[in-house]
């Protein structure tokens, strides 16, 4: 079979099959009573993945080299690398609205390398000096894998954001170091018996009181049992945003879990971002003669590592959780695209693929 017709029926078919992908997880997101849907959707990732492998596959045989040398190649392999952490990230959490936000991004970008690029930039063509390095896999694939992962755990801190309306919930540690772990608000009583307490602010207990019971059948109380029970949340004017309503404890249990799993995607991705960084600098002084010029990729990828640096030093060191350190992820979502794709377009630099400019 002839692999331009190949990979032009694959990067067509990777497209359509994530778009209906998409729409298939936004149905499941419209009508959960829909068990189906959901893996239906993990299907349409799984395939569409394979697709991309397949294609990436058949262009590193017929160029002979590894697809990553100009900007259709990447966008794809940055799409298989979503796709790829899109299916670690659901099965961790299974969730289906994981793929409510990375289906989207997936497709989107699949659409752009497919529709948007003109045919030129389509077609392989053989390397520049430079590029003829075996750093080239080395350095470029462990940066995309590490775009990948970051733009999937800032996705998934962005839907954070959405399930729980922006307010500045109290999780029940995800992150590790000082106010990592916080207090389940959990009491002893005997049987039968309630220890009043307190209600807390309703941004620290989310609109829930829990306390525990003991009670066993030979009246030494030794057996602990777990009760749960709902207060009525006392309105606090500087802890709690006004006109809020407390949430849901399936949202809670939804924005729990979208930060746990956001959490350790990014810290997936940083080290990965580290790696290919230093990698980067190893292959620069080879081919330039020079670890760091300040081209503005370099520039852009170091501003990349400080805000995802930042988000890590937050979550483990001050122990953050919930709003802060999602919006700070969503910030990150924005300069990783700017560090890949921005400065690319500009046609400036010794990274630029001198597309528009």
């Amino acid at each position: 079979m002839n692999l331009v017709v190949l990979q032009n029926w694959l990067d067509n078919a990777s497209f359509a099959i994530l778009f209906l992908t998409m729409l298939v997880y936004w149905g499941g997101a419209a009508f959960p009573n829909l068990p189906y849907l959901a893996a239906l959707g993990t299907a349409g990732m799984a395939i569409a993945n394979l697709c991309i492998a397949t294609l990436l596959g058949a262009r590193w045989i017929e160029a002979g080299y590894f697809p990553l040398s100009n900007l259709y190649e990447s966008l794809f392999f940055l799409t298989w690398g979503i796709t790829a952490v899109h299916l670690i990230a659901e099965n961790s959490s299974r969730s289906r609205l994981v793929g409510v936000a990375t289906a989207p991004v997936a497709m989107a970008i699949a659409a752009f390398a497919t529709i948007t690029l003109p045919s030129q930039m389509q077609a392989s063509e053989p390397l520049v000096p430079a590029l003829k390095s075996n750093w080239l896999m080395m350095h470029v694939s462990v940066m995309m894998l590490s775009y990948s992962a970051l733009m999937v755990g800032s996705l998934l801190a962005i839907a954070f954001l959405i399930v729980t309306r922006g307010q500045n919930i109290q999780l029940q540690g995800s992150s590790v170091g000082t106010g990592g772990y916080r207090s389940n608000s959990y009491r002893l009583h005997k049987a039968a018996e309630l220890i009043s307490q307190p209600p807390a602010p309703a941004v620290e207990n989310n609109g829930f009181a829990r306390f525990e019971s003991s009670s066993n059948g030979n009246g030494n109380g030794n057996t602990a049992v777990l009760g749960l029970v709902t207060t009525t949340p006392i309105p606090n004017p500087q802890s709690q945003i006004p006109n809020s309503e407390p949430l849901s404890p399936q949202r809670l249990s939804l924005a729990e879990t979208l930060d746990n799993i956001s959490y350790r995607i990014i810290g997936l991705g940083f080290p990965l971002l580290t790696i290919g960084i230093i990698a980067g600098g190893v292959w620069a002084n080879e081919a330039w003669g020079s670890y760091w010029s300040w081209d503005p990729k370099e520039t852009w990828a170091l501003i990349t590592w400080l805000v995802f640096a930042a988000y890590l030093h937050a979550r483990i060191t001050r122990g953050w959780q919930g709003r802060r350190p999602a919006i700070l992820a969503g910030t990150g979502l924005i300069v990783v695209w700017v560090c890949y794709l921005g400065v690319n377009l500009l046609g400036k630099g010794l990274h630029s693929y001198g597309w528009f400019f």
